[in-house]
């Protein structure tokens, strides 16, 4: 008896991926079908099955490594080849199910039976607003719907499907040769089992027909960018009387034009004009709820300290999304930007440049510290750009 290893051209000691992809080359090169039903290349082909079933198995690889085929005798190996069984199996294994259908027993696909309708993907964008507070959209969505006046069959109304005679109904055929069964979908009916001779008018014998359904979408509060809502049963309509598929709402928020939003923190630059930030005020700033005191979007007073500069940021607690799964709130961060006046007249031209003659070093740290750090560079660098 050949060694298993030589059959499927392997070395000792290869591992499973070798194994299985020795296997799958063999066995379509010696596949009857591929060969004209050739006496030999079943006998080869079965010797690839037998060697693959003993050396996939890491007991009977052990065995057969220790005491050759002595050590498989009475199980696969050495006893004259496998059953039909045994070959549908591995081939499940290794070709998976598409393959393994050709041969007898196994699973096979019920194409006559009921079918559940297809799953349907409808893109929502909603404003930052609706994502805080919550809202119900209305939607319109194509689905394919039960043809009512065949209720379905696909029939001209008053007459029925007939059972195919080419599969007796079963949806599929099987032909015998020798040592296969191939069993594959009926031509004659498509795999329905039935045929209609006389098709809806509606529906033109699909027993469905594609309509617009407008449906009402309750956007939770707190919902984020990315969020899924899955409606159940609102999906295209089933097949020969099964359930309807489902609907999934993908949401995207919409960029605003004050907010970005980090997780539950909402983010707002605000301008604060120079004298405010030199003297220190109260400035209002945007928010999507002021509290208890205001039901949505608001102005809510900020405190600015004397002499804030551009780039503060005051955190205003609670102030932000909510959570959509716990009573959290994120916080409002309100980034401040110090904005220089712009077309002034000259009585202010003039005011401003006896504010510069009297503000010395003290009233501008930041300046007088680049400054500093600036001289040092500049004495360092001996030639000129």
């Amino acid at each position: 008896m050949r060694d298993y290893y030589d059959i499927l051209g392997v070395q000792r000691g290869c591992d499973e991926a070798a194994l299985k992809a020795a296997f799958r080359k063999k066995a379509m090169e010696h596949h009857p079908d591929q060969n004209g039903g050739c006496t030999e290349a079943e006998t080869r082909f079965k010797e690839v099955n037998e060697a693959y079933s003993v050396l996939s198995d890491a007991q009977k690889r052990a065995a057969y490594d220790r005491y050759g085929h002595a050590g498989v005798n009475g199980g696969n190996g050495g006893g004259g080849g496998q059953g039909f069984n045994d070959v549908h199996d591995i081939f499940n294994e290794v070709f998976g199910d598409a393959f393994g259908e050709m041969f007898g027993g196994g699973r096979r696909r019920q194409n006559n039976g009921p079918a559940r309708g297809a799953d349907l993907r409808y893109d929502l964008e909603i404003t930052l607003e609706q994502a805080y507070a919550g809202s119900d959209v209305e939607i319109t969505v194509p689905a394919s719907i039960t043809c009512e006046p065949c209720d379905g069959s696909g029939a001209k109304p008053g007459t029925s499907p007939t059972v195919c005679s080419g599969c007796g109904g079963a949806g599929r055929v099987r032909a015998t040769q020798g040592f296969f069964a191939i069993e594959r979908t009926c031509p004659r009916c498509g795999g329905a089992g039935k045929l209609i001779l006389d098709p809806c008018k509606a529906c033109h014998g699909h027993g469905q027909v594609r309509r617009d359904r407008t449906l009402s979408v309750r956007i939770p509060s707190g919902v984020d960018d990315g969020a899924r809502i899955r409606l159940a049963g609102e999906g295209d309509a089933g097949q020969r009387g099964g359930p309807r598929g489902d609907l999934y709402i993908f949401l995207s928020v919409a960029p605003h034009d004050l907010f970005e939003r980090d997780g539950l923190d909402l983010l707002c630059t605000v301008p604060v004009a120079m004298c405010t930030a030199a003297l220190g005020g109260e400035i209002e700033a945007p928010c999507l709820t002021g509290g208890e005191d205001c039901d949505g979007a608001c102005r809510i007073p900020v405190k600015i300290p004397e002499g804030v500069q551009t780039g503060k940021t005051i955190r205003l607690k609670g102030r932000g999304m909510p959570s959509l799964r716990t009573r959290e709130r994120g916080d409002l961060i309100v980034e401040l930007f110090v904005e220089t006046p712009t077309h002034l007249s000259a009585r202010q031209k003039e005011l401003l440049r006896e504010l510069a003659d009297l503000c010395g070093d003290a009233q501008h740290p930041q300046a007088s510290g680049f400054v500093g750090k600036a001289k040092k560079f500049w004495d360092g660098v001996t030639g000129q750009a």
